[in-house]
């Protein structure tokens, strides 16, 4: 009589462990998910913008100084508001004109190539520290947890993808010798720039900008933080507007496209405005040497030498196409974030 109920027990312990792992496959692939989808936002969001982000680097760049004053000079009476757009379409004009329209995606090879990852890096880390986080403080999603997360996030992705980054500028702010920027073509492809930079400056020269690029971490944790704080004000807003319309049958069935499109830029526009001036600091840093010399050896030096010798004005320079960029890039990018957790299951 006593061995019936010993056997009941074990099948109900085997049966037991089968939903529990299951449930386990489920959050390891809702956890890769994460990966999957801040790599493809990463991906159609660099594509589509990549035109802008050839003139961001440009302008940026020392090798472009001289063109930015000369076309203030020509558009005196312009606003510097309106001054900037004619600056940016100035020049990706130029781009076209002169070096055809395959220039205006110069560098999109690399930048594909370190967006995907570092994007993919970001996203999933972000996603995951955040949830591992909450767990840890009682199930409170708190501004602290996702500072913390996004911290993380950035250091993370910063040290992987650097290279590829300095890959990235070099391709990007050298030309064809037929342009008026006279800079010589050094690089064949990615591959030659590894090569060449790795030879000809040693391993250590593939990290160059690190330093910068940690400092660049600021934007991603605002950017992070104030997408995470609009997009709840957002839903907490609609959820009292449908409550006080009485609408009790209707709720969250509709997901709330426009909210979390309107939280990315806002984050985006705030985040880029605070901390833009470590992306000229990064550029300039990852320049190809002039003549063996390298004339911005360390973070400190970089700022130093900016102002010194251009002025604070410098530290935003090409801000507008860098905005013009980063906004719609953002939008996009946690458009297909969003819309991929959403429709895989993984977002709340």
């Amino acid at each position: 009589m006593a061995a019936t109920p010993i056997k009941f027990s074990t099948q109900t312990s085997v049966l037991q462990k089968s939903p529990a792992s299951s449930q386990k496959r489920q959050e390891a692939s809702k956890a890769w998910l994460h990966f999957v989808a801040g790599g493809t936002g990463g991906m159609v969001g660099a594509t589509v913008t990549s035109p802008l982000d050839v003139v961001k680097t440009r302008l940026q760049s020392t090798y472009y100084i001289s063109t930015l004053k000369s076309l203030q000079h020509s558009k005196r009476a312009a606003t510097p508001i309106i001054g900037h757009f004619i600056q940016t379409g100035k020049i990706l004009s130029e781009v076209y004109r002169y070096e055809g329209w395959r220039a205006l995606f110069k560098g999109l090879g690399p930048n594909l190539v370190g967006v995907v990852p570092a994007r993919a890096i970001n996203f999933f880390t972000y996603g995951n520290g955040k949830k591992i986080l909450t767990e840890l403080n009682g199930g409170h999603e708190t501004s602290l947890v996702h500072l913390t997360a996004a911290i993380t996030a950035g250091i993370t992705t910063s040290t992987a993808t650097n290279p590829i980054w300095l890959v990235k500028t070099r391709m990007q702010l050298q030309s064809s010798s037929n342009t008026s920027s006279h800079i010589p073509m050094k690089y064949k492809n990615s591959y030659d720039c590894v090569r060449k930079v790795v030879r000809e400056e040693g391993v250590r020269a593939l990290y160059k900008g690190l330093s910068a690029s940690y400092l660049g971490i600021t934007e991603g944790t605002i950017q992070w933080v104030t997408y995470e704080y609009l997009k709840s004000t957002f839903a907490k807003n609609r959820e009292r507007k449908r409550i006080i319309s009485g609408d009790f049958i209707k709720s969250d069935d509709k997901w709330p496209w426009f909210d979390k499109l309107a939280a990315a830029a806002s984050a985006k526009l705030i985040a880029a405005c605070v901390s833009y001036p470590h992306e000229v600091i990064r550029t300039r840093m990852r320049q190809v040497p002039e003549h063996g010399d390298v004339k911005y050896k360390g973070l400190v030096r970089c700022i130093k030498t900016i102002i010194r010798e251009e002025g604070v004005a410098a530290m935003y320079g090409g801000m507008t196409a860098h905005l013009m960029r980063v906004v719609p890039n953002a939008v996009i990018m946690f458009f297909c974030y969003e819309a991929i957790l959403h429709y895989g299951g993984a977002s709340k």
